[in-house]
């Protein structure tokens, strides 16, 4: 039977013994089945370019499927069919993939799209996927869309009662899952983001930056002295042993300045309040040892903005006593042993805040000491604020209680 499938045909038609259909007159394969019971069911019928005759169920004549929406969905069809293309294959391909997105776990996800764009975009890459690994490893073979803001609530509590971790530490762990979710969500992969609503712990933005006092900064910068010789010294021993059975020798040491990396890396750290990625990310074209800058790129920066930092005579020397002896006069300062860029120095770090017997002091204190040691000489908050690259004075005020007499001065001016 043909006829024009419209609302005015559709309640004419009556039931018969057998199921019969409907072909409409002016959508080519769109057709309406017609069963004893009266159910009406609207179907999209269409030959491939296999020659095989395939038929798409479009729904059930209802409120929710009338005849006019039946006729859009079979013109898009029909527009598919007239591109080459297969419409129910790819109805079937989105099932598969929505099946696979109900079923794609953290692990799963960031495994197969998330590393690799994170390590080749991001600068915290590699900490993000850290921090998931060390704190969200039990989630890992959760489904994505059945992570919840309560799970997540209920992690944050447990690290607070056994005071495992602290609230800056937490919050910087979740806001690593939380990335991952945002492109989750916009990769469509989850169809909203569990931890939108989820608020982020209060930290203690009054705490006390923690800096060398004299006795600790000479003691730090014995022990590099200290390293460096023992190294050197080391290195004189080991050429000798291979010299004597006819094994390739070492580089030589002798005559230079430092045994590695780790003292001109501590001294710039100390003397520019680089952070530790950034000089990581330090290339000889970023060092003007005639104007004495050194320059911290875009890219390479926190902020994403460039900045230009003096270089005072005890960061210079180190620099220029570093380049007679690096492995490289250009690319990298501070290479990693294969050439590739250094991505951690925590062994040597550890072992020299053993040997100068200083204790609680990260790599990053010597930032706050660089920032604490510039107030306390006078230095303005706001050009510490541009030497360290911090986004807005709030992160330099940290460091205001440092500045000698400022609140009594003030306190003085009104008298």
């Amino acid at each position: 039977m043909k006829a024009k499938i419209s609302n005015t045909s559709v309640k004419a038609l009556k039931p018969e013994a057998k199921a019969y259909e409907v072909m409409d007159t002016e959508i080519k394969g769109f057709l309406l089945r017609v069963q004893p019971t009266g159910r009406m069911t609207f179907y999209f019928s269409y030959r491939t370019k296999a020659g095989n005759r395939k038929r798409i169920k479009i729904g059930q004549l209802s409120p929710s499927k009338t005849v006019a929406q039946a006729r859009d969905e079979a013109k898009g069809y029909a527009g598919d069919v007239g591109k080459g293309n297969d419409p129910q294959g790819e109805k079937q391909a989105d099932k598969a993939r929505a099946k696979a997105v109900r079923e794609s776990t953290l692990e799963t996800f960031i495994d197969k799209h998330y590393k690799d764009w994170a390590l080749a975009t991001l600068k915290s890459g590699q900490e993000t996927l850290n921090n998931i690994e060390y704190s969200f490893k039990h989630l890992k073979n959760t489904p994505m869309a059945e992570i919840s803001l309560s799970a997540i609530e209920k992690w944050r509590t447990e690290q607070l009662e056994g005071r495992k971790l602290k609230p800056a530490t937490i919050n910087r762990r979740v806001n690593s899952l939380r990335a991952i979710l945002t492109k989750a969500v916009e990769w469509e992969v989850i169809d909203e983001h569990p931890l939108q609503r989820l608020k982020s712990l209060p930290e203690d933005s009054n705490k006390q930056a923690r800096f060398l006092n004299q006795e600790e900064a000479d003691r730090l910068m014995a022990a590099l002295r200290e390293r460096d010789e023992e190294m050197i010294a080391a290195r004189g021993r080991a050429n000798e042993h291979r010299r004597v059975r006819g094994y390739e020798l070492m580089p030589c040491l002798e005559g230079k300045a430092y045994g590695d990396r780790l003292t001109p890396l501590v001294t710039l750290s100390l003397k520019t309040g680089a952070r530790q990625g950034e000089l990581f990310d330090l290339e000889w074209r970023d060092i003007d040892t005639e104007r004495q800058i050194l320059t911290v790129r875009a890219e390479n920066a926190k902020s994403g903005k460039t900045r230009h930092i003096p270089l005072n005579q005890t960061a210079l020397t180190a620099i220029e006593h570093w380049k007679k002896q690096a492995p490289n006069k250009s690319g990298l300062v501070f290479p990693a042993d294969d050439g590739s860029r250094l991505d951690n120095v925590n062994t040597a770090w550890r072992n020299l805040l053993k040997k100068a017997d200083i204790s609680n002091f990260r790599w990053h204190d010597m930032r706050h000491d660089f920032a604490s040691k510039l107030v306390m000489n006078g230095v303005p908050l706001n050009t510490v604020r541009e030497l360290c690259g911090h986004a807005d004075l709030n992160t330099t005020l940290r460091y205001a209680h440092l500045a000698p007499d400022h609140k009594a001065e003030a306190v003085a001016l009104i008298g």
